[in-house]
């Protein structure tokens, strides 16, 4: 059983800031639902310039809900620099410390934050353009040099309390450590080669996906009478559903997995999942 502050406790209980700005400047969303943890940050800025107010939602233990609360707080009445100098180690600081291995929420806030400022200023996150490591919980090989670099970690288990990577199946044990010895500048024992897709931020990839719906896959449904509309995204799975005459077609699922699925995969991410809800 962990032992937590008194902070965390009363922070997980009573969090602060919950909810979501209509219209935030800046929207950040870390994390997956499939994996047990995510969040979404949003933020407003002031007329000078400064972080008026920020909110959070998310799911997961109670050390995330309490360190995305304690995030909003440190947020409020900061410049966007000032807001990009607090580290994970400060939000757990904040919350009188963390158990070592849920150090990874303190990572979680952290990076919704870094999302949120990218939104807002319209670029991308140096993070999603690493390769995934760890497919379980999408943690890529920037992700984890910098935590090590950052935290000063020395071991598979240390990686895993602080980005959940290793936390799954195992398989990538041995690229952690491959991993721990490079971003120590040590010498790696038969550096052992990964390759895997690239991370995209949920953002990112729901705008893909949807620009491939309006470009290419909607056109060609209304020429037969039909269409599609996207419900969700979760993770690699995409949640659509056939609308018009592709809805009572008998070729449906054929037209989900053999033109619909395949185009996502060709242009988004090959490893997509097509589903239908309704």
């Amino acid at each position: 059983m962990w032992e937590y502050t008194d902070k965390v406790k009363e922070h997980f209980l009573n969090p602060r800031n919950v909810g979501e700005i209509a219209d935030a400047d800046g929207v950040g969303e870390v994390g997956s639902l499939s994996c047990g943890d995510a969040l979404k940050l949003s933020f407003k800025l002031g007329e000078d310039g400064r972080i008026a107010d920020a909110k959070f939602k998310t799911f997961g233990c109670a050390s995330a809900i309490a360190a995305s609360s304690a995030l909003t707080i440190m947020l409020i009445g900061r410049t966007l620099e000032e807001a990009l100098e607090i580290t994970n180690e400060d939000i757990a600081q904040f919350l009188g410390g963390l158990p070592k291995e849920k150090m990874h929420c303190s990572v979680l806030g952290r990076e919704a934050l870094e999302a949120a400022i990218a939104d807002y200023r319209g670029v991308a996150l140096p993070m999603a353009e690493g390769e995934v490591v760890c497919e379980c919980f999408g943690v890529t090989d920037i992700e984890v040099k910098r935590a090590i670099l950052e935290n000063d970690l020395h071991t598979v288990e240390d990686v895993t309390n602080f980005t959940k990577a290793g936390g799954g199946c195992g398989k990538c044990h041995d690229r952690l450590k491959v991993l721990i010895y490079e971003a120590r500048e040590e010498k790696a024992p038969q550096p052992i080669p990964m390759s895997g897709p690239k991370r995209m931020t949920t953002i990112q990839k729901i705008k893909k996906i949807e620009e491939v719906l309006e470009r290419e896959i909607r056109p060609a449904l209304k020429k037969d009478g039909g269409d599609i509309e996207l419900i969700d995204v979760d993770g690699n799975f995409v949640i659509v559903s056939l609308r018009g005459s592709c809805s009572s077609c008998a070729k449906s699922q054929t037209t989900l997995k053999e033109y619909v699925e395949k185009k996502l995969r060709e242009q988004v991410l090959d490893t997509l999942v097509v589903e239908e809800g309704k």
